[in-house]
């Protein structure tokens, strides 16, 4: 069993960070440039969603961006910089560090155990595209755009696993279109194609988003866990497969008191009220 963290522990400086309900939400900050992500930010992030894997008092987050945008992507100047230096100094091994620490985001987001929304207002491109897809749910606005822009500067659409991800969510003609064009997808394209839940008005995002996981962190927080593992790791699963792990996950879940709590309530003709054990 790993050590717990407490909540107040998490204190991370390249972006906002608060906790209410038991949701946390995390808000990009620096809505002068379109809130782009820094080698710091990659780091705290990474190092966010991982600590949130021992943390009792959070079971759903919120990720969004400050003023009328979600995320701009790597920094040009702090990022894109260096990793030109680094290509004009032969240092693949600085080249490959970088695109290995922005992957481990993305692991990250999807080993935490608790569900992750976001919520995208304006400009979501580049990684702020991939942090969008890393994402559990994805609630968007009409005025979003969203573009994965890698081909427009050089470099491939596989980037912080793009090409496993982004088709399983829009489907593989469609995740080629946007990968090989660099495109961008209006919000309603995006709602249509499957990349947002749904849209929402501009001033109501923030507030929606919440509310979506605030009702997630009132549900069973041990069997929303078990749902996001299982959805995460059945997709390199045959079905056989997937039906005889998916037959572990619930006797495991059945042991939970929650499970019992529910039946319970269900007796007394009362809600249940889960407490994730």
């Amino acid at each position: 069993m790993e050590d717990r963290i407490p909540v107040e522990d998490i204190r991370p400086t390249s972006f906002a960070w608060s906790v209410e309900d038991r949701v946390a939400t995390i808000t990009l900050s620096r809505p002068e440039r379109k809130n782009p992500l820094t080698f710091e930010s990659y780091r705290e992030l990474s190092d966010t969603f991982d600590r949130l894997r021992r943390v009792d008092g959070v079971r759903a987050v919120v990720i969004t961006g400050a003023g009328e945008n979600f995320c701009s992507g790597g920094d040009v100047h702090d990022i894109i910089g260096p990793l030109v230096q680094w290509r004009e100094e032969k240092r693949m091994d600085k080249l490959l560090a970088f695109t290995r620490l922005t992957g481990e985001l993305v692991r990250t987001i999807r080993a935490c155990p608790q569900p992750v929304i976001a919520a995208i207002d304006g400009m979501c491109v580049g990684a702020g595209a991939i942090l969008a897809m890393a994402s559990d749910m994805r609630l968007g606005t009409a005025r979003s755009r969203v573009a994965f822009l890698f081909v427009k500067v050089g470099l491939s659409g596989a980037d912080m696993g793009a090409c496993a991800l982004l088709p399983r969510i829009i489907g593989q003609g469609r995740a080629s279109e946007l990968l090989y064009t660099g495109r961008f997808m209006e919000g309603p394209e995006a709602e249509r194609w499957g990349f947002y839940n749904r849209l929402v008005e501009p001033g109501q995002l923030l507030a929606e988003a919440q509310a979506l996981a605030a009702s997630l962190a009132r549900g069973p927080a041990f069997a929303h866990s078990i749902t996001k593992k299982a959805l995460h790791q059945e997709w390199s699963m045959g079905v056989d497969e997937a039906i005889e792990a998916e037959a572990q996950a619930q006797a495991i879940c059945m042991q939970t008191e929650d499970f019992a709590r529910a039946y319970r309530a269900f007796v007394a003709k009362e809600k249940p009220v889960f407490q994730g054990d």
